[in-house]
């Protein structure tokens, strides 16, 4: 079968490449053609965009590249009616995949499926709407996405597990049995994947990482940024690393970890590695208050929205100061009081989140739905 994937960041690329190879498990005579990265390009098929092109975020980045945004779109809406797939497959990228669901649904009878639900029980929740004329099945990976789609909105979907749990469990597969001890302790600093994460968030993060005690900092590179991007971010006087492709290993490897919002707190998690999940935002007080007015959620940290409860401490728009972040950050170190009681809470954590096989769980059904719809025409 043909299959159309869209993924538009690194975490997409990611997941969407291990999905990929479990529909080629499945199905021998899988074809795929998509907008994606590097790590999908690697299963094999064709690349017709990178992701690098698409990822804008924030509302000038989005506005100044409107013309580009529109044009990728109207190329993959083209594309995809050319091609004439078996299934558009969308993953996460709500902005963009919504837009080009409504457009699928609407000038042909290709079925879309979506795989890493848009974030709506967040905000936005007007977008169930889009989803339940748009989507023809839902792959969700989240366990609390079953109560708000099913009982709340009265929409089935397939939960599948989280991958996460399978790119952790294949980098674990992957890495040397036997690993040198780091010659210092380290402090992983995530500053997101995202230019304006970078810009807002970094700085801070190393101010406070640098007065933590003797450590060795080093900065998760992003695959789609470049290192002149965290060197002009980088405070003069602080000794600093930026490693790239070895995220996992950076981050287990580390006594704990600054992390900004997003599917790395719960990649670090996963990981066991204590963290301070680390957001700042402009006009801080003002943005707090429209975060308790706008985002239908307690929390923003994926590892607190899946226990339902404060497990890593969240800095937030104003929360978000040297202080507070260097306070929380002694707090989980080796020797702090809230340390043991992270890593605890962590194996709930895991119990919740499941065992691994998402992407085949996700894989099978998808290729088991089609093969029914085939069926039935």
């Amino acid at each position: 079968m043909k299959y159309y994937l869209i993924a538009g960041e690194a975490s997409g690329d990611l997941h969407a490449s291990n999905l990929m190879r479990s529909l080629k498990a499945g199905d021998s005579d899988a074809d795929f053609r998509f907008y994606g990265g590097d790590k999908m390009a690697a299963v094999g098929g064709t690349l017709v965009k990178h992701y690098r092109e698409m990822s804008y975020m924030g509302f000038i980045p989005v506005l100044t590249h409107a013309r580009t945004i529109l044009r990728n779109m109207r190329a993959c809406k083209q594309d995809i009616l050319e091609w004439q797939p078996d299934v558009v497959i969308l993953v996460d990228y709500p902005g963009f995949n919504l837009k080009i669901a409504k457009y699928v649904k609407e000038h042909s009878k290709i079925p879309v499926y979506y795989y890493i639900s848009p974030k709506i029980w967040a905000w936005k929740e007007y977008r169930i709407k889009s989803i339940r004329r748009y989507v023809d099945e839902l792959f969700s990976i989240l366990p609390f996405e079953v109560d708000f789609f099913e009982k709340k909105h009265h929409y089935p979907i397939h939960y599948v597990g989280n991958p996460c749990v399978d790119a952790i469990a294949q980098y674990r597969e992957q890495r040397a049995l036997l690993q040198e001890k780091p010659s210092k302790p380290m402090i992983a600093i995530v500053a997101g994947s995202r230019v304006q994460e970078i810009k807002k968030n970094l700085a801070i993060m190393l101010h406070a990482a640098s007065k933590a005690g003797d450590y060795r900092l080093i900065i998760t590179g992003a695959p789609n940024i470049s290192p002149n991007v965290y060197s002009q971010h980088i405070p003069q006087g602080i000794d600093v690393e930026v490693v790239y492709d070895k995220t996992y290993e950076t981050i287990e490897r580390s006594d704990a970890a600054l992390v900004t919002s997003g599917t790395a707190t719960l990649e670090t998690a996963l990981l066991g590695t204590p963290q301070v999940v680390c957001y700042y935002i402009s006009a801080g007080r003002l943005m707090k208050w429209l975060k308790s007015k706008v985002l239908k959620v307690k929390y923003v940290s994926l590892v607190n929205l899946i226990c339902g409860r404060e497990v890593v401490r969240e800095l937030i728009a104003s929360d978000m100061t040297e202080s507070n972040v260097l306070t929380s950050l002694q707090h989980i170190l080796p020797g702090g009081e809230g340390r043991e009681q992270q890593l605890k809470d962590y194996e709930e954590l895991r119990r919740v989140t499941g065992p691994s096989g998402a992407s085949t769980r996700a894989a099978s059904a998808m290729i088991r739905l089609l093969k029914h719809q085939k069926e039935d025409k």
